[in-house]
């Protein structure tokens, strides 16, 4: 079954939406609908499609207090109006919209109103939940609500007619976003229904079904005290506002969840339980990357990408983006979702046979890798699209055989070089692999690439809010931009900083502003227990080559002044353009320079370091 086109498939046909403000559009061009009047009439036809509609309760829906004299002629008009915009019928010719004894009848198909629609994809939807196929029950459901588009008719509901219809239609969608929550809690997704719950909850706060839906997915996603504080607060404003306590079946589930920790979760219908899951667990302060993550989701649910490399400076967040995405995407591999760190604690890279010898005794499959090769030491790159030198033939083959057969998602985080992974990604087969690295792993093709930089104002805002809470952020609003911008708006600094602050409850945001504004000290003030980020920057430091560390120190000046072009590369270099292009996009492919999205010529384009890698390397240079 698949969702309608937004314009009608028929040359010259109508579509016309509800679930939203009341439009109609003709081969993709959206139509007039006339006065306020006339479209209050138009909205009552169509909320009771293919049924008579009584000349009372069109009256009653445009004028609700007081109608004139001339309302039944002036609903002739509006009706003779609506017969014009929506043309005939079928091969018959009739008008659409007849009058008979009942009233006034409007026929419409199924594909030219989004209520129709959602509809009939419902109970496609429940139906096949009925019979098990919890899949794709998810699927339909899920369908039906990317047609709504807001609360339905908002345009109009000063019109007390309109406004109950509009809530009648509001409630059938609520109660599809609770079948669809519900089921995809079922299936072990609860993930990606938490966000949509909470801002359904927060606009309709006394529906308890919502608010169940809400505690199980935060529950089953790892949060629960979040969904203990989910129930406390339903419980206090049931009692504020009409002195009640939540339903015996509610009150028992929260008992549950204080009894037992993180609950099982449940395996989807109608499909064996996965080969293994071995993910750290997802990051829950997780903030902005909309974008980024939907086109990962989007990328490592087709089948025609095996490899995506997730790009970034230290600090960017890309590894909490591949976890948010591993964790979302439980029920598309079902042999199995594996997260390997590419490094050690210390920092250096780890063997491609290190690597390969954890993921078999994570995936279950028996490769014997050269264990005479010793830990740690250099490993010579191989010819591409072959196994590292490290990696015996052998045990590249039956990884391969074992890719081919299965469909898995693997992690490999950090990742130093190309050398250190090549031998690993899947040849054929429908498994995937995410790689998040530093530097751009140029010599990697044929893959994906997805670039992190640094969040926008507002999502960095977003994740600071998150670690010192909403309430003390609106202290001082611009303080606390001042505070984000001065992290170089990076998930790691602004998470620091966050941090640090949630200790230091007495210390005013404009003071620890002042203190991050100053170059010399950031860095000093970007610790938090064990958690440095000037270790995390000293890391990027060390995977720069002894040339690019030179000259990132020399750059770190000009970039201090809101970026570089190639001629300030030039001069702070002393050398020609070609030298001075050949370091800089060198430095790109490391991580640790950024350049325009967009095509521009070298001359003409600006060059950025992080402020706060920039500020490590004016140390480094200085010392």
């Amino acid at each position: 079954m698949i969702r309608p086109p937004a314009r009608p498939t028929s040359a010259g046909a109508v579509y016309f939406s509800l679930l939203g403000p009341l439009t109609a559009v003709r081969d993709g061009r959206p139509l007039p609908l006339g006065p306020r009047k006339q479209r209050l009439v138009l909205a009552t036809l169509l909320a009771r499609p293919n049924t008579p509609v009584s000349v009372d309760v069109l009256t009653d829906a445009v004028w609700p207090d007081d109608p004139p004299r001339t309302a039944r002629k002036n609903l002739q008009v509006y009706v003779s109006a609506a017969r014009a915009l929506l043309g005939s019928t079928g091969d018959d010719g009739r008008d659409r919209v007849v009058h008979g004894c009942g009233g006034y009848r409007l026929t419409i198909d199924e594909g030219e109103l989004d209520t129709l629609r959602f509809r009939s994809l419902a109970r496609a939807g429940r139906a096949a939940g009925e019979r098990g196929d919890l899949r794709t029950a998810a699927r339909l459901l899920r369908e039906a609500l990317d047609l709504w588009e807001g609360p339905p008719l908002n345009d109009l509901r000063d019109s007390t007619g309109v406004a109950e219809e509009a809530e009648r239609l509001e409630a059938r969608c609520l109660t599809v976003y609770e079948d669809w929550a519900e089921t995809e809690i079922e299936l072990g997704r609860a993930a990606v229904a938490v966000d949509g719950l909470r801002d359904l909850v927060e606009r309709h706060p006394l529906r308890e079904r919502l608010r169940v839906a809400w505690m199980n997915s935060l529950h089953q996603s790892g949060r629960q005290a979040e969904a203990l504080a989910v129930y406390d607060d339903y419980r206090q404003l049931l009692a504020r506002e009409l002195g009640l306590e939540p339903s015996p079946a509610m009150a028992a589930l929260y008992r549950a969840m204080l009894g037992r920790g993180r609950a099982a979760r449940p395996a989807a219908a109608g499909r064996g339980t996965a080969h293994g899951t071995a993910l750290p667990a997802a990051p829950r302060d997780f903030t902005g990357r909309r974008e980024e993550l939907r086109d990962l989701l989007a990328l490592l649910g087709s089948p025609d990408e095996r490899v995506v490399v997730v790009s970034g400076p230290a600090g960017s967040g890309k590894s909490a983006l591949a976890l948010r995405a591993a964790h979302l995407l439980g029920d598309g591999f079902p042999d199995g979702r594996f997260h390997v760190q590419v490094r050690r604690e210390d920092g250096s890279a780890r063997t491609p046979a290190e690597v390969l010898g954890e993921l078999g005794r994570l995936c279950g499959v028996r490769i014997t890798v050269d264990s005479t090769v010793p830990s740690g030491s250099a490993v010579p790159a191989a010819p591409e699209g072959g196994p590292a030198a490290a990696v015996p033939q052998g045990a590249a083959d039956a990884w391969q055989r074992w890719l081919s057969l299965h469909r898995a998602l693997i992690v490999l985080d950090d990742v130093p070089d190309e050398a250190s992974v090549r031998g690993l990604l899947p040849r054929s087969g429908p498994s995937s692999v995410v790689l998040t690295a530093r530097g751009q792993l140029a010599g990697l093709a044929p893959v994906h690439r997805i670039a992190l930089g640094a969040l926008a104002d507002g999502e960095a805002l977003e994740l600071l809010g998150k670690l010192i809470g909403p309430g003390r952020l609106r202290t001082d609003p611009a303080a606390a931009l001042r505070i984000v911008r001065a992290c170089g708006a990076l998930p790691l600094a602004v998470g620091v900083g966050g941090m640090r602050l949630a200790v230091l409850r007495h210390l005013p945001l404009a003071e620890y502003a002042d203190r991050l504004g100053d170059p010399s000290a950031a860095l000093d003030e970007l610790v938090a227990g064990d958690i440095s980020v000037r270790l995390r920057m000293a890391s990027g430091w060390q995977d720069l080559s002894a040339g690019d560390r030179r000259a990132l120190g020399r750059l770190a000046g000009p970039a201090k002044e809101g970026g570089f072009t190639l001629d300030g590369a030039m001069e702070a270099l002393g050398c020609g353009e070609r030298a001075a292009i050949r370091t800089v996009e060198s430095l790109i492919d490391a991580g640790a320079v950024t350049s325009p999205t967009g095509e521009v010529t070298a001359h003409a384009a600006l060059y950025e370091v992080p402020r706060l890698l920039c500020l490590y390397a004016g140390e480094r240079e200085g010392a």
